[in-house]
């Protein structure tokens, strides 16, 4: 870490964001949820969707007004297994999250159940909802599309999201099995995350409408609002990588995002009209599968549990230290992280100060 970053712990920037929240109109219990879903990004090492999101994505949104901080949340249509819901551009961890409890409830019933969701903004991790389905005895499987910033494969248009595609399923092990990424090299945030860092972007995360690789943040930056860059799919530019499978999974979850509300879709969800800022309607789709419709849970932990310690304990490359499962590493970083809190650079110290002294939330004394 640089020596300009300051640690603060969980407890005091969660209830920081949760009277942040309520102070721009967020009602108390969507601001706990909101709040939760932040800072347990920043406890599992997902730096680029914690607090540093908080301001910029919610905060300013709130206060540009195409965001609303209440969430009229409407289960438009529904089955004994299925639902559809409508967010009215409220709050997305609250829409999501209750989206996931509706699936979790129909699948204790009746073995599955999925939420369709139109009228959505940013929800932070797509991993924490389907973790709900896991802490449950489930399989949870969500995913959202996005601002469009991913370039076909071959093109160099930013068209699709980074539309993450998540699972997490319970183990017998101390954490779970848990797949959160998006179907890009890289998204948005961590790219923002590079340029307070004052970092370079690897080759072939981003591509410029010349058909070349980008590599200075603060330009891409730049180039991405201009529709001068785009980001890449898994596998990077063109096919020798494999670029074309981040691109086909990215358009699956476009589809699903939108097809089953029959919402808007790539270059609609922009959140730009006549040069103004609008709401950007995302969607999402929840999933849980109740583990014990099919076997006994004890018996599904245990078999993927074998799974993932026999990936472990099998032959290394050369010079590696270890062999990770998903969602070892993000329950590492938490080991590492429970007694010291969150790292907090120059940029964010700044932020937060700023929110603070915009709300006069004067009960917080920060190391900084």
């Amino acid at each position: 870490m640089k020596e300009d970053v300051v640690w603060v712990s969980f407890d005091t920037l969660e209830n920081f964001m949760m009277d942040s929240f309520m102070g721009i109109g967020v009602p108390e219990e969507d601001a706990r949820i909101c709040a939760n879903v932040l800072i347990t990004a920043d406890k599992r090492g997902i730096d680029s969707h914690g607090i540093s999101r908080f301001k910029p994505i919610y905060y300013d949104r709130i206060k540009a007004g195409i965001q609303s901080p209440v969430t009229n949340f409407e289960v438009v249509k529904e089955g004994p297994t299925t639902a559809v819901v409508d967010g009215h551009n409220g709050m997305g961890q609250v829409i999501a999250h209750k989206s996931m409890e509706i699936a979790i409830n129909k699948a204790s019933q009746l073995g599955m159940g999925m939420v369709a969701v139109k009228n959505s903004t940013h929800y932070g991790i797509a991993g924490y909802y389907a973790l709900m389905a896991a802490e449950k005895g489930m399989v949870g499987i969500n995913g959202s599309n996005a601002r469009p910033s991913v370039a076909p494969t071959f093109g160099v248009e930013g068209m699709l999201g980074t539309n993450a595609l998540t699972f997490a399923l319970p183990t017998d092990e101390e954490f779970p099995f848990y797949l959160d990424f998006s179907t890009s090299m890289v998204q948005r945030g961590r790219i923002e995350l590079y340029a307070r860092e004052g970092k370079e972007i690897p080759e072939g995360w981003v591509i410029g409408s010349d058909g070349k690789a980008k590599t200075n943040p603060q330009e891409i930056l730049e180039d991405l609002v201009k529709g001068e860059a785009a980001l890449t799919p898994l596998g990077g530019i063109g096919v020798e990588t494999a670029g074309y499978k981040g691109y086909g999974y990215a358009t699956v979850v476009e589809i699903l995002s939108a097809a089953f509300t029959a919402s808007k879709f790539l270059k609609m969800l922009s959140g730009i009209e006549d040069g103004k800022q609008v709401p950007i309607n995302l969607g999402h789709f929840f999933i849980a599968i109740n583990i014990s419709s099919f076997i006994e849970l004890e018996s599904f932990q245990k078999t993927a549990g074998d799974i993932l310690r026999m990936l472990r304990a099998s032959k290394k490359a050369p010079g590696a230290d270890r062999i990770y499962t998903a969602g070892e590493k993000e329950y590492l970083f938490w080991l590492e992280r429970k007694d010291k809190g969150v790292p907090l650079n120059k940029s964010l110290q700044k932020e937060i100060l700023s929110v603070q002294r915009d709300l006069g939330l004067t009960q917080y004394r920060f190391p900084f």
